[in-house]
């Protein structure tokens, strides 16, 4: 038996991680902890909702009280935190929010992880740490040796919290893993990031807004490669060691919103140029043989594929993506509170 806390676990990454969890290990219970922000939907954890094996709490990471009598009452053997502020414009527009949860709730975590002798804190973290790779040359790639250099307050953040984690296992013996992956895709990821709004503008006939000529480069994971990739590292991951996760499918930005409207059989027309976003990072690349040599992980998905099952679902579920377009689904905890 294995109890895992997750922490932003009503988000696009961690909700998919707990579907994989309870489908692939029955015996696994799951303790979600997460303050419903903007970027957290409840409705997307309805499925599960109800389940013996399944508990929810509303807190948020900072809150080291409500934190701690969570994890004081479920004792977890393993603390994921998924949890953060993880949009770049949002970072650029107010670096105070992506500095308190994701560095200060961070620390909230691992020291409570202390004070209750929990065995295993893994930390998600981000290829965006790193900083960006030239376009030009495809034979580069990041590895877990690369040097941080981080390019927005978000990506600083995320490596501030890195050296935080980083620290606890050195100075005070903690268990730790991190895990830096790629830009994830796929069922459930709130609609501004890239993916998700083309696929919705596109629907709804509305421009594509794509920032400078559409030409950076992002490596392609689609989510559940990212969850079978984390589900490893908490069970055989050697504590103290950061993982890469990479999908191997590297695709311009420009080349991606033409496959969306490619296979919704909408005109280019709707792509529209917009001002380029300040400090754009131009290329990211991993090289995920670490994790592959050590725990046999790789992906399963090329982009092809996960591009047409990610547009399916999307088709196949407007109205998840209605009720955040609404704002209807800021009514999900109360609609969910009675059956938790």
């Amino acid at each position: 038996m294995m109890k895992i806390l997750v922490t932003g676990g009503a988000g696009f990454i961690g909700s998919n991680f707990i579907f994989h969890e309870m489908r692939e290990h029955p015996e696994t219970d799951i303790v979600c902890v997460d303050d419903l922000t903007y970027a957290g939907d409840l409705l997307t954890l309805e499925p599960i909702v109800g389940d013996s094996r399944f508990r929810f709490y509303k807190a948020d990471i900072c809150d080291r009280e409500a934190v701690g009598k969570i994890i004081t009452k479920e004792r977890p053997d393993v603390v994921i935190n998924f949890a953060a502020e993880s949009h770049v414009d949002r970072s650029i527009e107010s670096p105070e929010v992506f500095l308190r949860t994701n560095i200060i709730g961070t620390g909230v975590l691992m020291d409570l992880c202390l004070k209750n002798d929990v065995p295993r804190f893994h930390q998600v973290s981000t290829d965006e740490v790193y900083g960006d790779l030239p376009i030009e040359r495809p034979d580069l790639f990041f590895t877990e040796e690369t040097p941080l250099h981080t390019s927005s307050p978000y990506s600083s953040s995320k490596a501030s919290a890195d050296l935080l984690v980083l620290s606890y296992y050195r100075t005070y013996g903690l268990p730790v893993t991190i895990s830096r992956c790629s830009n994830n895709y796929g069922p459930y990821q709130f609609p501004e990031k890239l993916i998700p709004l083309m696929i919705v503008n596109a629907l709804n006939d509305r421009p594509l807004p794509l920032y400078g000529k559409g030409e950076n480069i992002r490596d392609w994971l689609y989510v559940e490669d990212h969850c079978r990739a984390i589900d490893m590292i908490i069970r055989n991951g050697r504590a103290g060691e950061v993982y890469n996760i990479g999908g191997h499918n590297e695709k311009s930005n420009i080349d991606v919103v033409r496959l969306i409207l490619k296979d919704l059989q909408k005109p280019e027309s709707l792509i529209t140029f917009v001002e380029d976003r300040k400090g754009h990072d131009l290329r990211y690349a991993i090289d995920p043989s670490k994790i592959e040599r050590e725990l046999g992980w790789t992906p399963e998905t090329m982009f092809d594929e996960g591009i047409k099952k990610t547009v399916r679902w999307y088709l196949d579920n407007r109205s998840w993506w209605e009720d955040i377009l609404s704002g209807e689904y800021r009514n999900g905890y109360d609609r969910l509170m009675e059956f938790l």
